[in-house]
């Protein structure tokens, strides 16, 4: 059975990543988590901004991504900043470990849901945008929008 992105129940988006980097392909990837902090993300209590992933000893793992501890947690809270190993099939680690390192590409991690109870994040492997990119990029939604708005006005 294929799913569907409607099946989804996105929990948290990283617009950020959108506005600085050119999403080239994107993957899914399980996370590795414990209890408490499922239950967080269930709840939306998670952060992406400022998240990135890297490769180390054939395994992904994620930066940066704040999971904040849960309310009604005990002590086995863990560590909000804490490293989480990414879940993918090593062929797929192996291939993106050598095209960040041979092209200069980042992968970074654009939005976490729930995919049939499991939590899923999906990374985008990324080029980094230029400020003149930026730029560009405003000048054509500034044109669309003034575009739509004059349609609307004429009709």
């Amino acid at each position: 059975m294929v799913s569907n992105k409607d099946d989804r129940q996105i929990i948290a988006q990283n617009k950020k990543a959108q506005h600085d980097y050119f999403v080239l392909e994107t993957y899914e990837a399980g996370i590795e988590l414990f209890g408490t902090e499922v239950k967080s993300i269930r709840k939306g209590r998670v952060n992406l901004k400022d998240s990135w992933c890297s490769i180390d000893g054939g395994e992904i793992f994620v930066n940066g991504m704040h999971v904040s501890p849960y309310e009604q947690g005990n002590i086995f809270n863990r560590d909000p900043m804490r490293v989480k190993r990414l879940l993918m099939h090593k062929r797929e680690i192996n291939r993106l470990f050598g095209v960040t390192k041979q092209q200069g590409l980042t992968l970074i991690p654009l939005s976490v849901y729930f995919l049939k109870g499991r939590a899923k994040i999906e990374v985008g492997l990324c080029k980094g945008k230029k400020n003149y990119d930026k730029r560009d990029v405003a000048a054509k939604k500034d044109a669309q929008r003034e575009i739509e708005r004059n349609f609307k006005e004429r009709y």
